[in-house]
Order: C-alpha cells, then sequence, then structure tokens
C-alpha cells in the first residue's frame, strides 16, 4: 500500500503541512482557507471576521457518497460538504486550528484528512492629533479645536475634551472652546478619542490668549466757543447768545455721564485779566445751577491769546486736555462783578 502526502494551501492565510495516516491507491485532500473578498490584510483576521474554508479533495469515485466533517479549535464552525464557515466572533487574539475529513467509505484509501491555521489579530487603539484654530486669540475670544483621530480597523469612535481654562462645547470631532474671563496666558486643550473596544488616544493642543493692546485714548473734542462780544456794558455775563451755546453743551454732558468740561476762559488787552476768570465762573455757574451739571465734572482754566470768549472742551473717558499755554483758575481771588447770566423777566 503506497503512502501519500497530502498537502493544502490556504491562500493568503497560515498553513502548515500535515501527513494523515497511510492509505490505499487514491484520496488527496487539499483545504483552502479563504476570506472572500478582502485585501491582503484577510490573512491576519480580526475576531469578527468570517472566513471560509475550502476542501479541494482529489481521485474521489464518481456518485459514491462523499461526508465531510469539520471542527475548529475556537469560534464556530458550519459545513456539510467541501466548503466551511467559521465564525470568529468574541476570539481571543491567537492562533486556531480547523480540521477537516473527507470519506466515501470505512476503508483507508477512501478518507483523508487536513489542517489549516489562522491567527486573530488583536484590535489596534486609535491614533489621536489634536488642533486649534486660531491658535492665539483676544481675550473673550473663541477657537475652533479639532480631533484628527483613527481607527485602523475603522472602530466606531466616541470624543471627550478638557480644558485647562475656558469652557468647551461639543462632543464631536469639532468642538469650540470659549474664553468668556479668562485672562491672558496659555490654555492647554486635551482631545480624547475611544472606540467600542474601550481603547483610548489621547493629544495635547494649546491655545494662547494674548494680552490685548492697550485701548487709544479719544481725543478731546472742541465744542461751540461761548461769545462775549455783543454786550460791551456787562461784557462778561452770559447773555443769551452764549446761553445757546452752553445748552447745546449741556446736552452733550447729559448723553455722556462719563465725559467731562473744560472751560478755557480770554480776555482782550484793554480788559483786566480777571474779566477771563469771571467769564468762566459765570459759564460754571449757568451749567451747575440752570443745568444741573455737577461741578466736579467742569476744569477751569485761563488762556493769554486774546479774546472776549470762553473755550468748550468736551473730555469723553479716556480723554485727557493738553494744557499749553493755559493756566489752572484759582477763583478764591477772583472778584466777581455784576450779574452772572441774563434771567429770563
Amino acid at each position: 500500500m503506497p503512502t501519500l502526502e497530502p498537502h493544502f494551501s490556504t491562500g493568503s492565510l497560515d498553513e502548515s503541512l500535515f501527513r494523515p495516516r497511510a492509505f490505499s491507491s487514491s484520496s488527496i485532500l487539499r483545504c483552502t482557507c479563504l476570506t472572500p473578498g478582502c485585501t491582503v490584510d484577510s490573512a491576519n483576521p480580526f475576531a469578527g471576521d468570517p472566513l471560509t474554508i475550502t476542501a479541494a479533495p482529489a481521485n474521489l469515485k464518481p456518485g459514491k457518497k462523499t461526508v465531510y466533517t469539520w471542527t475548529v479549535s475556537g469560534g464556530h464552525i458550519t459545513g456539510t460538504n467541501e466548503t466551511a464557515a467559521v465564525n470568529t466572533s468574541g476570539l481571543a487574539p491567537g492562533d486556531y486550528t480547523v480540521s477537516g475529513h473527507v470519506s466515501q467509505g470505512a476503508r483507508p484509501g477512501e478518507q483523508a484528512s487536513c489542517t489549516v491555521g489562522f491567527r486573530i489579530h488583536a484590535f489596534e487603539p486609535p491614533t489621536m492629533g489634536c488642533s486649534a484654530n486660531p491658535a492665539t486669540i483676544l481675550p473673550g475670544e473663541s477657537s475652533t479645536i479639532t480631533s484628527t483621530a483613527r481607527s485602523p480597523q475603522n472602530r466606531n469612535l466616541s470624543y471627550s475634551y478638557s480644558a485647562s481654562a475656558g469652557q468647551i462645547s461639543g462632543v464631536t470631532s469639532t468642538v469650540t472652546l470659549s474664553t468668556a474671563g479668562v485672562s491672558p496666558g496659555p490654555i492647554v486643550v486635551t482631545c480624547n478619542a475611544v472606540d467600542d473596544l474601550g481603547q483610548q488616544a489621547s493629544a495635547n493642543t494649546t491655545v494662547t490668549i494674548s494680552t490685548p493692546p492697550p485701548a487709544t485714548a479719544p481725543p478731546a473734542v472742541p465744542l461751540c466757543n461761548a461769545s462775549f462780544e455783543r454786550d460791551t456794558k456787562r461784557p462778561v455775563r452770559v447773555d443769551n447768545e452764549a446761553k445757546a451755546c452752553l445748552d447745546e453743551i449741556a446736552l452733550n454732558l447729559g448723553r455722556d455721564p462719563s465725559a467731562k468740561l473744560v472751560l478755557v476762559g480770554r480776555h482782550s488787552a484793554d480788559e483786566i485779566p480777571d474779566a477771563a476768570a469771571q467769564r468762566i465762573l459765570n459759564v460754571e455757574q449757568y451749567f451747575v445751577l440752570e443745568k444741573g451739571i455737577d461741578p466736579i465734572r467742569i476744569q477751569l482754566r485761563t488762556r493769554g491769546e486774546p479774546g472776549r470768549i470762553v473755550e468748550n472742551i468736551l473730555l469723553p473717558a479716556g480723554a485727557s486736555f493738553a494744557p499749553g499755554d493755559t493756566e489752572t483758575l484759582d477763583s478764591s481771588g477772583v472778584k466777581r462783578h455784576g450779574q452772572a447770566y441774563s434771567v429770563p423777566r
């Protein structure tokens, strides 16, 4: 009785040669383990990937009943002909063996067996990248955080985030970092991804809150000048023409309660210097008593340049007055004469 050495091929999977017991004449069994429709990676399946085992016996007797039996060292195998399917769901990573047997009778020459191995590989954890756009912002601004996570075996991923300051909104691969109330400095954001097996990956990115530039101070705003040219007999009294100018200024002060007002008095060459001081004191009195302006909001100054006017300069919050050739008025030594302003009869 001759001794024959059957062989098998596994296509793209692991394979091993085997030597069955001796039998007479005829039957050689080849086993092929395939993963249909997959790439070369199918040679290294993961748990849950389907496997197909195909027997290719030679020298079978036509028309005679042929019986196939299959066993597997892990998972579950089904099949009653030359093709069997292995369910690999739930298998731990490792090596497994499929055994096939074909029979056309009880005699040794009418039977043959083969074995083929396969290896279940462990699922790889996800990989993760994390970025911010923009990476530098001003206080109170927002930045978009993007996770570039990938599962090598395309498993489902869930995302979570944490930040050393600010607030994260969102649970997808793209979220928003809000920085309301956060001081200038770096914020470290951590991006996390976890697959449905609990395998995790993390990466960090940094968002820098820069110190805002100093605010530009608003300019001083020259307003109308109160003229004292018309009433030569009472040259320091606020007449109706001057009051029209001052009433407009009072409206501006009412619209901006944080603004202040600088009064700069002037006198002509044929007047005593106190004429300028009396004019701004009369204007101030009109604002305080008639328009209800807080005197703390009014600065009094004089200028040597000739003219019978009071200049009015509005100072919005943060603005400053360039004194130039003006001087602060010391009203304690000023002797006032006559009526401060005209009063309706």
